[in-house]
């Protein structure tokens, strides 16, 4: 079973006061700037832009020039996102900052907090999947992949087990049954809504969305719906969510490469390693180690450590976007990553050395560069700057909740 670190301080005092700081001035940045903000996806999100990526999957050599112009402005001008879309609210970040304030408000005692954490909660009760029976959600924008178009507001099993979370966190603490009862919902739509593909003897792909023709085999969304239905199949007393997600965390296992690393996808086509898919897959193992004592994703995490510390942090000892780059990219580094490295150290904190070891450098560099005097994050390292559009998915809710995390454990 993991080792328990809930006890071990992980940052010292004076780097725990900095992030405390650097929490607050975030917090009031928030306040002015707002809930909805620009994001990665807003240059592909408007009908000219779907369509450019869409001829991208279809006719790769006609689609690589046509969204060349649209890259080169990321790279070069990523203010420019706002010609091409709208802001938006993001359940994703919602469900993120819900539990950043609540690990504030159980840390410090502040109501100001516990008021944030509610709010956040209620706002997803608001921004649910239209047309579902359970509590879902997804994102609000129409989704250009390699297999089709996912329309907005459409559930998917990367983005609900988030909003699970954040209601099973403040549920823990209030025990408002309102929330508990949005636990169930969303509990049953993550149990019986999604496609299973069987991939071996006691191992199964989920999907990635409930269409009944969803080809599965993307790795992530198989660990998100283990933890999901791990994490709910104690708090309710389901034994057949614990079951099945036995299946998933199997597939997972199952899916790891020699070397420790996971593909985006076990589909042959989507074969690329990268740094924040890689820590959605291992924290995910890493919470179901914790509640059953899973001695498959137990193992899976000795490997998968392994090779991410080896093979996504450079020489100075910070994030790399990719271990095999699925094509030319066109910045240095991500915040995405560093938030989920934060994540991934403080859950495993005591038992990796190696991780402990890169910690204190990443927020070392995450406080010194990427804050900005504004106290939002910078969104991207560029080959040449920075991009400096605040993207509330990408990643400061996720890096606000990393490091509301970081202090409750230090």
């Amino acid at each position: 079973m993991a080792t328990q670190t809930a006890a071990v301080k992980v940052l010292g005092p004076e780097l725990a006061r900095r992030v405390g700081a650097a929490v607050e001035r975030f917090t009031a940045w928030l306040d002015r700037f707002g809930e909805t903000s620009y994001d990665f996806q807003t240059v592909y999100a408007s009908p000219a832009g779907r369509a450019v990526k869409r001829l991208y999957y279809r006719r790769p050599k006609l689609g690589t020039l046509a969204v060349a112009p649209m890259v080169a402005c990321e790279a070069l001008a990523p203010a420019a996102r706002r010609f091409f879309w709208k802001k938006q609210r993001f359940p994703i970040a919602d469900a993120h900052f819900a539990m950043g304030f609540a690990f504030l408000a159980a840390s410090g005692g502040e109501r100001r907090h516990w008021e944030r954490a509610r709010h956040f909660l209620e706002v997803l009760e608001e921004t649910r999947c239209p047309n579902q029976r359970d509590y879902c959600w997804g994102y609000p924008f129409h989704w250009e992949t390699l297999n089709g178009t996912i329309w907005a507001g459409t559930p998917l099993i990367t983005t609900t087990p988030y909003a699970y979370e954040a209601f099973s966190q403040v549920y823990a603490f209030d025990h408002d049954p309102r929330w508990r009862r949005i636990m169930e919902s969303v509990a049953h739509h993550c149990f019986a809504d999604y496609r299973d593909l069987e991939t071996g003897p006691g191992a199964a792909s989920s999907g990635y969305t409930p269409a009944p023709d969803d080809r599965c085999l993307v790795v992530n969304a198989s660990a998100y719906r283990a933890f999901v239905l791990t994490q709910a199949g104690l708090e309710l007393g389901e034994e057949r969510y614990l079951a099945k997600a036995e299946r998933y965390v199997n597939f997972v296992a199952q899916a790891q490469n020699p070397d420790g690393s996971w593909p985006y996808a076990k589909d042959g086509q989507r074969n690329f390693v990268d740094h924040f898919h890689t820590c959605f897959v291992m924290k995910a193992l890493a919470r179901i180690e914790a509640l059953t004592g899973s001695r498959t994703a137990g193992a899976a995490i000795e490997r998968g450590v392994a090779f991410y510390t080896a093979n996504l942090f450079d020489a100075a000892g910070l994030p790399r976007p990719f271990a095999r780059p699925p094509r030319l990219i066109t910045y240095r580094r991500e915040l995405y990553d560093y938030a989920e490295f934060l994540n991934l150290a403080v859950l495993l904190h005591g038992r990796f050395p190696a991780l402990d070891r890169l910690l204190p450098g990443v927020v070392e560099d995450l406080l010194g560069r990427w804050q900005k005097r504004s106290g939002a994050f910078r969104s991207r390292q560029l080959l040449l700057g920075w991009d400096d559009v605040p993207m509330l998915r990408w990643a400061q809710a996720q890096l606000f909740r990393s490091l509301c995390f970081l202090l409750a454990r230090s």
